[in-house]
């Protein structure tokens, strides 16, 4: 008797970003929300609120980067976090 298996790789994908007063919740593809607070990430802590908001998903969805402030964020990075 021979088994199949489907090893597929799976790449978590961000699709959007929500931001709070002391956090921000990334809500991944796959339904899972990864909430973080800005103490984190230094640069996200001390920025505006506009600095926040302005941001663009890269490689469709595999990481965040604020221009503004020049951040860079991977979700598979903030997976590791947790």
């Amino acid at each position: 008797m021979s088994v199949l298996t489907n090893k597929q790789e799976y790449t978590p994908l961000a699709t959007m970003i929500m931001f709070e007063e002391d956090d921000f919740t990334v809500a991944l593809a796959d339904g899972r929300q990864i909430k973080v607070p800005y103490e984190w990430f230094p640069r996200l802590a001390n920025a505006s609120q506009k600095e926040r908001e302005t941001y663009e998903f890269i490689g469709n969805g595999i990481g965040m980067h604020w221009p503004l402030i020049d951040e860079d964020i991977s979700v598979e990075g903030l997976l590791r976090l947790r």
